[in-house]
């Protein structure tokens, strides 16, 4: 009897360090964040215990979050859920028969997502520079003055969106080109057969079977979306210019740093932090809501 009890526990001893490792570095930073989000919780000076006053705060008197969610989800439909649009079709004409060298495209899409995201900031920032950047250039052949992209609030957002585009279209084209290659080709062969074109043969057989890939693609974005930081912050110049003209690159992510690393209110930028995750799932909870009601979303 001690033998198999012995044996009955062994599983248990064998996964006990990683939960160990979970609870310490994944659940009590969480709860701790919550904690730290009731209290008036600075880098220095006694702690003060005020409920959902932080809360409040953010949501009603901060000069800076609403602005900064909106300039976020603005990023987020013109770089995050665009990708989308771009991706996919990569994806379907990389997957064709008729492509060779799959590999070569596969790995000269992927590699900007790779690449160090402060690096490509700061070559973006030199491409979108008001004097010598090679955008200015381009407009300048044609006769158009040149444009202070990063001195100019839809100018900023413009500079944020190609980065954002130019860096993620190739994470999303991998995962759905992958998804394209479980699609049984006996499928397409069948509505080949019925005389279906090139597009109604993949919105009748691509997207209803993609359309799981979709969200799950697309909820990934919307996370990543919601924490955009490094971009702006690099191209708008860091903390002290605050997302530059009309604060036009402060995104939420940016300012919780700010909140927290700059400003020294660590209470205040667990309740901005615990603001964003609700936004994040209110959205993800629309993307489920919109693949539903798409052909094989409710699959």
């Amino acid at each position: 009897m001690r033998v198999s009890r012995g044996k009955g526990r062994m599983p248990y001893l064998f996964i006990a360090p990683f939960f160990a490792l979970f609870a310490v570095f994944g659940v009590f930073p969480i709860g701790y964040s919550v904690l730290m989000s009731l209290f008036n919780w600075k880098m220095s000076g006694p702690v003060e215990f005020i409920g959902l006053g932080n809360y409040v705060n953010v949501l009603t008197v901060d000069p800076f979050f609403l602005s900064a969610v909106l300039n976020t989800l603005v990023l987020l439909l013109t770089g995050s859920l665009l990708q989308h649009f771009i991706a996919l079709p990569l994806a379907i004409v990389v997957n064709s028969r008729f492509v060779k060298g799959k590999e070569f495209f596969k790995t000269a899409y992927f590699l900007p997502y790779i690449t160090s995201t402060v690096a490509v900031a700061i070559i973006f920032a030199n491409l979108f520079d008001t004097n010598y950047g090679l955008f200015n250039w381009a407009l300048g052949a044609f006769g158009i003055e040149p444009v202070a992209w990063l001195a100019d609030p839809v100018g900023i957002k413009v500079a944020l969106s190609a980065v954002l585009n130019w860096k993620y279209v190739g994470w999303n084209m991998v995962i759905y080109l992958a998804a394209l290659q479980s699609i049984p080709a006996e499928l397409y062969e069948a509505v080949e057969m019925d005389g279906a074109g090139t597009i109604r043969k993949h919105l009748a057989i691509t997207l209803p079977h993609l359309m799981p890939v979709v969200f799950f693609a697309v909820s990934l974005s919307i996370i990543g979306g919601m924490q955009i930081f490094e971009e702006p912050f690099v191209l708008t110049g860091g903390y002290e210019n605050m997302g530059g003209e009309g604060n036009s690159g402060l995104t939420a992510a940016f300012y919780l740093m700010f909140t927290a690393f700059k400003a020294g209110r660590l209470g205040k930028a667990s309740a901005i932090a615990w603001i964003i995750f609700v936004v994040i799932l209110l959205l993800n909870r629309v993307n489920r809501l919109a693949t539903d009601r798409m052909p094989g979303g409710g699959d």
